[in-house]
């Protein structure tokens, strides 16, 4: 959700007081047992739309919407043959629509408080159901999704889905409530601001009023839409602001979760004890046994839990630092006890707070955003040289294997769009370094691996990102499907390269020892000696007992790079490789061969990149 936009005063209230642990952390244990991950994210209902109308702020009839029983057998083979561990289905939860369902037993939403007219995935109106659109029959759409977990794990992957604690939508209704489970707000006592047991945050005798500027459904008629949402006292709104009447740019279509941090920013809950942040997950469960916790976090615990009953098998957790991360230590640690293998992935923004999420909160992986993504794009637009990265892999050495990498989601412009990369093919060299510099998990963004460059304008939603309010179609992506083949059919013959690339990428990560050891950088050497390495490359070595690897990239999109890779003397040491010459194979593309000559305890070998061309050698 971040590609809204985040109130800084709610940050500087709520985490001000909020004292950040001091860590001194070791890189992971290398000998420790670990596996490449790679994440398929689909926008589940875009993923199997066959329309191709695209028309702007259309109805589901007019552009139409893919449906659970799209993920067919044959599409779920294609995603794990791609070389994918793990599917992250997005907007799963039943989310506020502008639809009308009344006769399935769901009210209408008022389209004043909906961004677009599919409405945001992360304004959850019911947590214990999934969204109707979703299904060929609503009446039936836990069924359906039932299926397809089961349809997922017969091939071979491991699914996640969202879990949004930080907010919900402003018209919640928890329909569909196991036995036992009160709705949020119900026992709320609404005449106070703040209570430590009250789901949300309260203006009190103020009615809420919508914000200014908005235009809903952009200005077709609908008999909900008359200037006002019944809202009595006024929440305060999902980015934190506390005003009856928000701004256009906050998060007005949601209202904030209460975790018992008190207005003035001060915790009303037990803190973790210094030292918590060594401890395993069994004994932060140990810890919270005898605590009395907030409301909200009981409600959030039994949805994760209702979940993973049903086979989920993990989640990705939207805007988590707005959370305290004491109660994540809560929640992921009774999630750990019954599934100690359960994937969690936290979307952290801020560089400060990363390792009290990892190790106190007990994430399992944080998105790797500001640091490494964000400075791939500036280096991709010729805002950056290639050095920086050497300073961002150090800088995360103890915790690089928590640190997911990606190139393309839900919120950022499309990695072949001309606002990032250009083109897919510019991509390239962003997703081998991405995908090989560390031991930390992948994410692909559906349509990525065939150049989708999100060219629609849906209509809330606008071109360089593939929207996520509006109901579209994804053009290359529909092309690689095919009708419902997902056999690429329709794709041209650059797409089918495109993905090919990305398989042969992928799929070695996963099978690589190597992307599992050891990793250092061998930029800053030949940047310094090595005559015609351009300022656009960038190169490092990867290594285990059994494997080794020099990866090089050219990042530029129209220069040639011809130069004679150095590996440095401390390299050749490690590596004990003896005075002579050894074959070097490419694993990307046609295995060509080189030949690294070592002399004087130093390897040479003579390299030549096109525009936009990575290789990752092995040594034979």
């Amino acid at each position: 959700m971040k590609s809204l936009l985040l109130s800084v005063t709610f940050f500087a209230t709520f985490f001000a007081v909020a004292q950040s642990a001091t860590n001194t952390l070791q890189p992971i244990n290398k000998t420790t047992t670990i596996k490449k991950a790679v994440v398929y994210q689909v926008f589940t209902r875009l993923f199997g739309n066959k329309n191709t109308t695209n028309k702007p702020w259309g109805t589901i009839e007019q552009n139409g919407a893919g449906k659970f029983n799209d993920f067919t057998d044959k599409a779920l083979q294609e995603i794990k043959d791609l070389g994918v561990t793990h599917i992250w289905y997005t907007g799963v939860p039943h989310h506020a629509v502008i639809r009308d369902y009344t006769k399935f037993g769901i009210s209408n939403d008022d389209p004043e408080v909906v961004k677009g007219r599919a409405g945001s995935p992360f304004a959850v109106k019911d947590y214990y159901n999934v969204n109707p659109d979703l299904a060929v029959n609503p009446a039936n759409r836990m069924q359906e999704f039932e299926a397809l977990i089961t349809r997922t794990h017969k091939a071979g992957l491991k699914l996640i889905i969202d879990i949004v604690p930080n907010h919900i939508a402003r018209k919640y209704e928890g329909k569909n409530n196991p036995e036992g489970v009160r709705d949020f707000g119900v026992d709320d006592n609404v005449s106070v601001e703040y209570d430590k047991n009250n789901n949300f945050y309260y203006i009190p005798n103020t009615r809420f009023e919508l914000p200014d500027g908005i235009t809903p459904l952009n200005g077709e008629v609908n008999p909900l839409v008359d200037g006002k949402f019944d809202e009595f006292p006024a929440k305060w709104t999902g980015n934190g602001s506390r005003l009856s009447k928000p701004d256009k740019n906050d998060w007005y279509e949601t209202v904030k979760v209460n975790y018992g941090i008190r207005p003035d920013g001060t915790k009303d809950f037990a803190l973790l004890p210094p030292g918590f942040e060594t401890k395993s997950c069994q004994e932060h469960f140990d810890f919270w046994k005898d605590k009395e916790v907030p409301s909200s976090w009981k409600k959030f615990r039994a949805i994760a839990e209702y979940w993973l009953a049903k086979g989920v098998d993990g989640f990705r957790y939207d805007m988590a630092e707005m959370v305290p991360y004491e109660f994540w230590s809560y929640m992921n640690s009774a999630i750990k006890a019954q599934r100690p293998d359960a994937f969690l992935l936290a979307e952290v923004y801020n560089p400060k707070e990363y390792r009290n999420y990892i190790r106190l909160g007990k994430m399992d992986y944080l998105y790797d955003k500001v640091e490494l993504y964000d400075k791939l794009k500036e280096i991709v637009q010729g805002r950056s040289q290639t050095d920086p990265i050497t300073n961002i892999q150090n800088g995360l050495a103890d915790i690089e294997h928590h640190m997911l990498h990606f190139l393309d989601n839900h919120d950022e412009q499309r990695l072949a769009s001309p606002e990032f990369a250009a083109s897919a093919e510019s991509g390239k060299p962003l997703l081998v370094v991405s995908a090989t510099i560390s031991t930390s998990p992948t994410m692909i963004y559906f349509g990525q691996e065939v150049g989708e460059a999100g060219n629609i304008n849906g209509g809330f939603g606008t071109r360089s990102r593939t929207s996520i309010f509006d109901y579209v179609g994804v053009p290359n992506h529909q092309r690689w499907m095919n009708g419902g083949k997902f056999d690429g059919g329709k794709l041209s013959k650059s797409e089918i390269e495109l993905r090919n690339f990305y398989k042969r990428l992928l799929n070695f990560s996963l099978k690589s020892s190597a992307l599992m050891g050891e990793f250092q950088e061998i930029h800053s050497a030949n940047n310094t000696i090595s005559k015609g390495y351009l300022p656009d490359t960038y190169s490092f070595v990867r290594w285990s007992d059994s494997q080794k690897l020099i990866v090089v990239a050219n990042f530029s999109s129209s220069t040639k790079s011809q130069f004679e890779l150095i590996i440095p003397n401390d390299i050749i040491q490690k590596w004990r490789l003896k005075e002579g010459k050894y074959t070097i194979i490419d694993q990307l593309y046609t295995k060509s061969k080189l030949f690294l000559q070592v002399i004087n305890g130093q390897g040479r070998v003579k390299i030549e990149l096109n525009p936009s061309e990575s290789f990752i050698y092995q040594l034979k």
